[in-house]
């Protein structure tokens, strides 16, 4: 008696799910390694593809980024934390949620007082 081997086939939104994932991913081996940029660029991705956890990441990452003195990006710190909130106004609900938002006014305030300071000089 032979043996037939059959190739699984999987619905489509696993093989999205599993693209969805390994873009999570390369965002965390990013962020590890301190490129930020990247980093914020795979979390996007995996965001974009319905990743919630991607989603809180991208807004902690960008929050990060506004706060870069002299960064690479090509939007302004008020831009990206405007983009942070964004994602992580969408994220769902827990409590890095709540910890992501409260940093990211800080964040909103500290930069306020450097522009008031800035103007005062």
């Amino acid at each position: 008696m032979s043996v037939r081997l059959r190739r699984l086939e999987y619905p489509g939104d696993h093989a999205a799910g599993s693209r969805a994932q390994v873009l999570y991913k390369l965002g965390v081996r990013a962020e590890a390694e301190g490129n930020m940029e990247r980093a914020a660029r795979w979390f996007r991705k995996a965001a974009e593809a319905g990743i919630p956890e991607a989603a809180l990441r991208l807004g902690g990452v960008l929050g990060h980024l506004a706060e870069q003195p002299g960064g690479k990006a090509k939007a302004s710190p008020e831009q990206l934390l405007a983009e942070a909130s964004r994602w992580a106004s969408g994220a769902g609900a827990g409590p890095d949620k709540v910890m992501l938002i409260t940093d990211l006014l800080n964040r909103q305030q500290r930069l306020a007082a450097r522009r008031a300071l800035e103007t005062v000089s």
